[in-house]
């Protein structure tokens, strides 16, 4: 009985090291989908590669909390709750991930862009979704982090804008490409930019389904509100 308290104690200080990993991985998240949103409205090449090479850190990030997490429920042996609390980190490492990774995806393409004719105000529109998912991203980190259920609920609603702003985006470039083919080859380009940014979105909203799961013991049982997409760009 006398270990318990320090049991506790050094897992709290334990979660709290790979949470503040967490954080720092958010922020890299964050900070690579804007740059990568201004080099592709800037066409500035090498705010591209810096996002690029950015994304080894994140990578090299999301070992090292896998890491510590595993050592964490090896070492501490925790209840049910505090398992839970633990396997989360490996979750949201994973999805902070993935979206880099589709950060690295926007930056390759803001390169190739650079090299063809710009299409109407479509890079502006792009860095408006980007910045819609960004602070999406940081309400969920946010929602984890202070265990808030009605700020994940909040951000778990904003999906549904997000889609609506991809929808727009898909008929703009559908527009454009209708009114000059010479447009076609970049407005591919800047659908998948587009398709990219919507997916990180997707992980935000994941985030804040696990932030839901911590605090109530299940996942939200509705359905994701989600926006008309066109069929032909449905989700993975």
């Amino acid at each position: 009985m006398n270990n318990e308290p320090h049991i506790a104690s050094a897992f709290d200080r334990d979660l709290e090291a790979i949470q503040a990993m967490i954080v720092r991985m958010a922020g890299l998240v964050e900070t690579s989908l804007l740059q990568a949103a201004e080099a592709l409205e800037t066409r500035d090449e090498e705010l591209a590669d810096t996002v690029r090479e950015g994304d080894k850190v994140i990578d090299d990030l999301e070992l090292q909390i896998n890491t510590e997490a595993a050592r964490m429920i090896a070492l501490r042996a925790p209840a049910a709750s505090d398992l839970r609390t633990a396997l989360s980190v490996i979750k949201i490492a994973a999805s902070l991930e993935r979206c880099g990774d589709y950060t690295k995806n926007l930056a390759k393409r803001s390169n190739v862009l650079a090299q063809l004719s710009p299409v109407g105000g479509s890079t502006g529109s792009i860095r408006r979704i980007a910045k819609a998912v960004q602070l999406q991203l940081a309400g969920a980190i946010d929602a984890y982090i202070k265990r808030d259920y009605d700020m994940a609920v909040e951000v778990r609603n904003r999906d549904k804008d997000i889609d609506q702003m991809y929808n727009a985006l898909f008929r703009e470039f559908l527009t454009h490409m209708m009114e000059d083919p010479r447009n076609i080859t970049a407005c591919m380009h800047l659908h998948f930019i587009a398709k990219n940014i919507e997916r990180l979105g997707d992980h935000a909203t994941g985030i804040a389904e696990q932030v839901i799961y911590l605090i109530t013991g299940h996942l939200p049982e509705e359905s994701r509100p989600k926006g008309s997409l066109p069929s032909s760009a449905t989700k993975k």
